[in-house]
């Protein structure tokens, strides 16, 4: 079975996923080029794809898999992949949600205390001047974490994982998600709010882990923001458009937000929007910025394990629906129809 992999993140040949899949999958990389480059008869006659982050599966795309029964999203979100219309094609759609759950919560915490901390606002105020820089009270955000509240917007896999470490430095722990089961807050000893308002209002530390859909796009925006306890931190290692740039711009500006960490933005990579008003003001350094904003290339996800998770478990749940017929981690359950062997309870 042929396997095309659009936009690859390794150049080995498949190493990884060949040993994990077997002799039976033929993978076909393609490193470093667009989709557009690719021959169409790859996407004509592929069984399956691993897609990363790079390429876009919609219309032209999806009808031109005329064989492909399966697209493994490498990776947790999935909005790069049209679902209903892969659904509607006969083509199952997964993802890898749990490859890079410990670094994810790892980056969220380590962004907070860099700001309440000071870490990094010290090490270069010492290097740019030794004498001026020996001082303690230079970070604007510092404060002791223990008896803080900590909320998180999205209690999945990453979400529980940032405020288990959260619960660790002493904070108490507060929660946002109509999705999850009633009960869940019952068992983990955490507390759960009704609404995005009451838990920007009573929290210290917000932290967001959700997934990008049309209902989570800009829903940490003007009226989020407005809620918030004065003095808040805001944490974004999810998806770039879950969070409002603008709104956050204004919120900072004004002091109603006290600091951020953004390690995803609206528009990536960050070259691309070096314009905006608040990228703008933290690139130039500005004084009334200093030390509240902290922003990383969208590496949260990152280390040499994730990495070799990532592509191992892509490659378990390809082998799984095309090999076994068995769907893991299906997104598009929904919309899948019969057509290419699949059934809705595939």
């Amino acid at each position: 079975m042929r396997v095309l992999i659009p936009d690859a993140k390794f150049t080995d040949g498949a190493a990884v996923e060949t040993a994990t899949a077997g002799p039976a999958f033929a993978f076909r990389p393609n490193h470093g080029i667009h989709q557009d480059e690719i021959a169409p008869e790859e996407w004509r006659r592929c069984d399956g794809v691993i897609a990363y982050d790079e390429v876009r599966l919609d219309r032209p795309w999806l009808t031109a898999m005329e064989r492909a029964r399966v697209v493994v999203r490498a990776g947790v979100g999935y909005d790069n992949v049209d679902l209903e219309l892969a659904g509607q094609l006969g083509i199952a759609v997964c993802n890898v949600p749990d490859y890079g759950t410990t670094d994810v919560a790892d980056h969220a915490l380590a962004m907070l205390l860099t700001l309440t901390r000071g870490t990094a606002m010290y090490d270069e105020a010492l290097r740019r001047d030794p004498v001026a820089g020996w001082r303690f009270d230079g970070p604007p955000l510092m404060r002791r974490l223990r008896g803080q509240v900590f909320g998180v917007v999205g209690l999945g896999r990453i979400g529980l994982a940032a405020a288990l470490r959260a619960r660790a430095f002493g904070m108490d722990i507060a929660f946002y998600d109509p999705y999850l089961p009633t009960g869940a807050e019952l068992a983990l000893g955490f507390r759960r709010v009704p609404r995005l308002a009451d838990l920007m209002a009573g929290s210290d530390v917000v932290s967001v882990h959700t997934p990008l859909t049309p209902e989570t796009r800009g829903l940490i925006g003007e009226a989020a923001l407005a809620a918030a306890k004065p003095g808040l931190i805001l944490i974004n290692t999810a998806r770039g458009p879950v969070v409002d740039l603008d709104a956050l711009h204004a919120a900072l500006a004004s002091g109603r937000v006290a600091g951020a960490a953004l390690d995803v933005l609206p528009v990536e990579p960050l070259a691309r929007d070096l314009d905006h008003p608040l990228i703008a003001a933290w690139r130039g350094q500005e004084s009334w910025i200093a030390g509240r904003l902290l922003i990383s290339p969208h590496s949260a996800f990152y280390s040499p394990a994730s990495i070799h998770d990532l592509r191992r478990k892509s490659a378990e749940v390809l082998a799984a629906a095309l090999g076994e017929g068995r769907l893991v981690n299906c997104v598009n359950r929904a919309w899948l129809g019969g057509r290419r062997g699949w059934q809705a309870s595939a």
